[in-house]
């Protein structure tokens, strides 16, 4: 794959989680509770609430963009505090990633990425791709799947995959 060929891939499992959310409020309406109960819940005491996945996945797959391409994006502060804010929010992560092209994105294996958590260090943009954003993404992203399965929204395998080019 090019490294062009992730940015839609993310925003594709993106828009796979709106819909995760979208029925998580189906479902909280049919039993009869506030969905926003389900942005603070969490698999593990240490480990962060669906907000925070929702928004770690917006982050990983924004600042692959971002730092790949060179092409910047507004701040987007971790506020949210209801479903329909994180919606959102993965809304405006999907229109920024629809921005970014092919062209912006050559040269990008050999670019150094210094994102801020790296002290001033940096690392290639195929390592920083391979070894951070892709597995950082899918962790934020099956962790919120994996939150609003235990917590009883009708979600599986096909609704994580989204469309798949099958072909005939």
């Amino acid at each position: 794959m090019k490294t062009y060929d992730f940015i839609p891939q993310f925003a594709k499992m993106l828009k796979n989680l709106d819909r995760w959310l979208e029925k998580a409020t189906e479902h909280a309406t049919a039993k009869k509770f506030d969905v926003d109960t389900l942005v603070n819940a969490r698999l593990a005491p240490d480990q962060y609430p669906l907000s925070r996945q929702v928004q770690a996945a917006c982050d990983a797959a924004k600042f692959a963009g971002v730092y790949l391409s060179g092409k910047p994006t507004d701040a987007h502060p971790d506020t949210e505090t209801t479903v329909a804010q994180l919606r959102q929010r993965l809304q405006t992560c999907c229109s920024y990633l629809e921005t970014v092209t092919e062209k912006d994105l050559e040269g990008a294996d050999d670019r150094k990425v210094a994102p801020p958590w790296l002290h001033g260090k940096w690392i290639r943009g195929d390592q920083y791709l391979a070894q951070a954003a892709i597995p950082n993404f899918y962790f934020h992203l099956t962790t919120a799947y994996a939150i609003l399965r235990h917590n009883g929204v009708d979600v599986g395998k096909m609704d994580y995959l989204g469309s798949v080019p099958i072909q005939g």
